[in-house]
């Protein structure tokens, strides 16, 4: 029998060699991070997980914002959100008197515009109301705080078990001439049962009017369901105190 050279066997062994780790290589899935992630198997980037808190909704309903006090008088903002976009901005306080009427005539309106359409407190200065735009900017964004704390998923009531559970809530308070005014409502089934003043102006003449006044203020508040109730005759100071404290309390419970 004729012998194999050994050079043959060598280039024989060598060729299938190579041949075996064609194969292998070719059976061998990818492993690279990069062809993973074009696949769409990587995990979102984190700012697609985590929306910025300026996407945070707000809830729907009326709420009004802190009082915030300027060098000409206090500024007040109440705003309506529906689908959860501010719909109406109102100056409910503005400096008055003198020259500041003419000056708030002209500026609120303006800021109430700006408000609606900025959809946040990102907004610009009336000129020549420097003092008024800034304060309303002050109770605008607080206003936000309050709308975007009631729409939050934890915020209580958001759900029907919770809407209807009945709750106290007090309101903040109201300054007057004759001194401080704060309600206390209670919630069940999103209507007031039960208004209270837990505080109001004493002392003299003050005694008379608000044991003849609140009473009716207090029936007047769970009648209408809201801060839109008549002020009482002769007690003007604290009908105007009661509603505005009304509203805040409404405004924690939720609008």
């Amino acid at each position: 029998m004729k012998k194999s050279h050994p050079v043959r066997r060598a280039v024989l062994a060598t060729a299938a060699t190579v041949s075996g780790i064609v194969l292998l290589l070719s059976l061998k899935p990818a492993s690279d991070p990069g062809s993973a992630a074009a696949a769409g198997g990587a995990a979102p980037p984190a700012a697609a997980q985590s929306p910025q808190g300026g996407a945070q909704p707000i809830g729907n309903g009326t709420v009004t914002g802190d009082a915030a006090r300027t060098q000409y008088g206090a500024v007040q903002v109440r705003l309506t959100v529906s689908g959860g976009r501010i719909t109406k901005a109102e100056a409910v306080q503005a400096p008055a008197g003198g020259q500041s009427d003419r000056i708030t005539s002209n500026a609120v309106p303006r800021l109430n515009q700006a408000a609606v359409a900025a959809q946040s407190a990102e907004i610009d200065a009336v000129s020549g109301a420097t003092y008024t735009s800034s304060g309303y900017k002050k109770s605008l964004q607080s206003a936000l705080d309050k709308a975007r704390a009631a729409g939050s998923p934890g915020a209580s009531g958001s759900d029907g078990a919770g809407s209807a559970r009945a709750r106290t809530v007090t309101g903040d308070v109201a300054q007057t001439q004759y001194g401080p005014v704060q309600v206390r409502i209670t919630v069940s089934g999103g209507k007031i049962t039960r208004a209270e003043a837990v505080r109001t102006p004493e002392g003299g003449q003050s005694d008379q009017v608000n044991a003849d006044a609140v009473p009716k203020l207090n029936q007047a508040a769970v009648a209408a369901g809201d801060a839109g109730i008549d002020a009482v005759s002769g007690a003007t100071y604290t009908s105007a105190g009661y509603r505005q404290s009304l509203q805040s309390a409404l405004d924690k419970a939720g609008g």
